[in-house]
């Protein structure tokens, strides 16, 4: 972006975009959505549902109809079609869960100051937090993920690989897609203990319990033994919740697991080599400032020198359509 693209309105719009931003995430965390669901209700309908002043839940509604998620005729209010896809519970294309995580970020975020004083987070880290932020964290990634597994399992051809392990896999979407993908495949899910009942559930809900397992370790961890089985390892957006240090050694620990002439597939959010863009892993590096000691977003070229000092080669980045805002390196382990 260049100063010519800035003008005094963008900037005051930017400025106060985060009334809207505050506005969706009340809007799911009070489960105005969901309570609606496929009815029409009033205003005090819904402050009676949902334990709320008049006043309050009326203008809430407003202002949600304002940004275009909800309807409103004759004083009641009903969902959109979009809304009703994505901000119902009960729908199977639910994304609440990010936007939840989202909403957990915000004090943090407002709070950048003292980390950029610091060079400390001011908060702690999502997956050892909370039993709700822990789910909102976990099942955002399944959210986030969604969006790109069937797409990526679809473009990268791994017909011929058997076994795949999804390298601090969360709840599982990148095994769960590829084997889909690929009827042959069997895969391994291997992360926390904590995060096992949100894979087994997701990888049930998808019927492939006979196909995908799960390990229990840390990544970091290179005690926790991995047979060299595997044909592909694959690890997503791991890397920059940690300092250069241990992002390699997850590199590391991945490719110990991935037979000779296998493949390693890193997923991130990838900076250009001066790190000045693209726009959002420089931002998503500033959430890694807040939130961890030493994470951030790292670029192709640093992303590179870690795969090729654990032996990794012939690494390039893949040419996939869904990578808006991540990318992929690929590269085949060396004997």
């Amino acid at each position: 972006m260049t100063d010519t693209d800035w003008n005094k309105p963008r900037l005051l719009e930017l400025s106060g975009s985060y009334w809207q931003t505050c506005t969706l995430h009340t809007g799911v965390k009070l489960a105005v959505f969901s309570e609606i669901g496929n009815s029409t209700l009033s205003a005090e309908d819904m402050a009676i549902r949902l334990g709320a002043d008049v006043r309050g839940m009326e203008t809430l509604l407003n202002a949600l109809c304002a940004m275009g998620l909800l309807a409103k005729n004759d004083e009641a209010y009903s969902n959109t079609g979009f809304s009703a896809k994505y901000l119902v519970k009960d729908s199977p294309d639910y994304t609440g869960f990010i936007i939840m995580h989202h909403h957990h970020l915000v004090d943090s975020w407002n709070r950048m100051s003292e980390s950029v004083i610091s060079g400390n987070p001011c908060r702690g880290r999502s997956a050892s937090s909370s039993d709700t932020e822990r789910e909102s964290f976990l099942m955002g990634m399944f959210n986030i993920a969604m969006g790109l597994a069937p797409s990526f399992a679809q473009e990268i051809d791994l017909k011929e690989k058997r076994r795949f392990l999804d390298f601090g896999g969360g709840p599982g979407t990148y095994a769960i897609q590829f084997c889909l993908a690929n009827p042959a495949m069997n895969a391994t899910v291997f992360d926390l203990p904590t995060t096992r009942v949100f894979a087994e559930r997701t990888i049930d809900r998808f019927g492939l319990k006979d196909r995908i397992d799960f390990k229990e370790g840390s990544y970091l961890d290179m005690s926790v033994p991995l047979e060299r089985i595997y044909d592909v390892a694959w690890t997503s957006h791991n890397l920059h919740g940690e300092g250069p240090e241990d992002a390699e050694r997850i590199v590391a620990h991945a490719v110990s697991a991935v037979k000779p002439g296998g493949l390693v597939m890193i997923h991130e959010f990838i900076l250009n080599n001066d790190k000045t863009g693209p726009l959002f892993p420089a931002l998503f590096s500033i959430n890694m400032l807040v939130g961890t000691d030493n994470g951030r977003a790292y670029s192709e070229l640093e992303l590179t020198a870690m795969l090729e000092r654990s032996g990794v080669r012939d690494i390039h980045r893949l040419p996939l359509t869904a990578a808006l805002t991540s990318g992929v390196l690929c590269g085949r382990v060396t004997e």
